[in-house]
């Protein structure tokens, strides 16, 4: 089973578009899963927070979608009532899905700031066996003995000292690869 797996959209329809598509017809994949930040700095966030609610796609509150400005009045109720936290169960593994880090929406996980002791201490105490998680812009994977910790980088990408990726993911199951692509030119992004 092939999950796609997308963060960071911040208001960029023209990059959910593409990669909705692609996760569609090249990847095949049989749901889609968002981490959050629907909204902020990006010219179309109506647009994508109705695309998001009209293929049902399950999505965690990220911290820019705390501020919703210029959104239609459902739209606004929809991100208000985006959960911070999601679970579910596809193929034998179970996932956990935050935007930041379990618990916080406003932290990230950066490979260089989290051991693999504590990513296993992690999936241990939310008792799953993937974690997905989204806020820094930075794709990740990191597979350590019980699981798997994931981050499929950004949709949208903007001039910044903070990185950006332009990216999204593909999780498959039950053997938990995970693959991330490069938006621009479908080439895998290869992950340390």
């Amino acid at each position: 089973m092939k999950i796609g797996v997308i963060s960071d959209i911040h208001g960029d329809y023209e990059a959910l578009d593409n990669a909705l598509r692609q996760l569609e017809s090249l990847h095949q994949v049989t749901t889609v899963l968002c981490a959050g930040d629907l909204v902020g700095r990006g010219p179309d966030p109506d647009r994508v927070v109705q695309t998001v609610r009209d293929r049902n796609i399950a999505t965690v509150r990220g911290n820019h979608d705390e501020w919703s400005y210029g959104l239609s009045a459902d739209n606004r109720a929809y991100l208000k009532a985006l959960p911070l936290e999601w679970r579910g169960d596809f193929d034998g593994a179970s996932l956990f899905m935050t935007h930041g880090k379990p618990g916080n929406n406003l932290w990230g996980l950066y490979r260089d700031h989290v051991s693999n002791t504590l990513l296993n201490m992690m999936l241990v105490s939310l008792k799953v066996d993937v974690l997905i998680t989204g806020h820094t812009h930075v794709p990740l994977y990191v597979r350590v003995q019980n699981g798997c910790v994931i981050n499929p980088g950004s949709l949208y990408t903007f001039n910044n000292v903070r990185p950006t990726s332009h990216s999204y993911g593909v999780l498959s199951l039950p053997d938990m690869s995970f693959l991330v692509y490069d938006l621009n030119g479908q080439e895998q992004v290869i992950l340390s």
